[in-house]
């Protein structure tokens, strides 16, 4: 399995929708199990390096690769408290400067050193820009966090039009792994009905078990740690455990990867 078979763009257009707070809990689940998970953070808030404790300049991040620096993206790669690699972003990068080159991340992650890991996480920014068509064009697989107002199903067939896009202009479409409902509750009439509506349009197999509102996980990612660290009997917690358990079969099997319990 190549690189871009283990690479998951974790995109909404939206701001707002969950998608760093999704990336961080799930790669630390998924390191959890075994699983040697790296998190390259595209979006130039670098709010990963923060979700996973993570301090101090970045020196070098992964605008690298969008702006001719010439410095390789793997020379970005930082361990982190919880397990789990990143790349941070570059806090100074001006999407106004990337070119229109939709291949170049996708070519920086066939650096040998990306080969080690089991899956690679791509933190998106909320914009339509050759970074999002980048990110499209180096991975395997979408996975959609969204909040479900009225306007999700909306923005989940934008999201469709780039993938075409991307097949047309590029030569690859991802393949929509699946919509991760975030601060979600069944009982309330709007999001049953947009979760009945996704499920009616994209199939019910690609909407995942949801992430309940959580305050936890808040206060998680302002501790710097995954909410299976700081808070691990918590909804946040039990939600990303049963979220990545719904994915796990789609992530390629490794020896030495183990079964995980919210409580360590």
């Amino acid at each position: 399995m190549n690189v871009r078979d283990r690479t998951i763009a974790v995109t909404n257009r939206k701001g707002g929708s969950g998608k760093t707070t999704s990336a961080v809990n799930m790669a630390a689940e998924l390191n959890a199990r075994g699983y040697r998970i790296l998190v390259v953070d595209l979006d130039p808030q670098n709010h990963v390096a923060m979700g996973l404790g993570l301090e101090g300049p970045v020196a070098m991040g992964s605008h690298c690769v969008f702006t001719n620096a010439g410095q390789p993206l793997h020379q970005g790669l930082r361990p982190t408290p919880a397990g789990v690699d990143v790349i941070p972003a570059d806090p100074r990068f001006d999407a106004s400067h990337t070119g229109s080159d939709w291949h170049c991340l996708q070519q920086a992650l066939s650096h040998p050193a990306f080969q080690a890991y089991d899956a690679i996480l791509l933190d998106t920014p909320p914009s339509m820009d050759a970074v999002l068509m980048n990110a499209l064009m180096a991975s395997g697989s979408v996975l959609v966090p969204l909040i479900p107002h009225h306007l999700a199903a909306a923005g989940v067939r934008a999201l469709s039009r780039l993938f075409m896009r991307a097949s047309l202009g590029g030569g690859h479409r991802p393949r929509l792994m699946g919509i991760l409902p975030i601060m979600v509750d069944r009982r309330v009439r709007m999001h049953s009905q947009v979760l009945d509506e996704l499920a009616a349009e994209f199939g019910g197999e690609r909407i995942l078990r949801g992430i309940r509102s959580d305050i936890r996980l808040a206060e998680a990612f302002a501790a710097g740690k995954p909410v299976r660290e700081s808070a691990p009997r918590s909804r946040g917690a039990m939600d990303y455990f049963m979220a990545t358990e719904s994915l796990i079969h789609l992530f390629p099997k490794r020896v030495g990867a183990v079964p995980a319990s919210v409580v360590n």
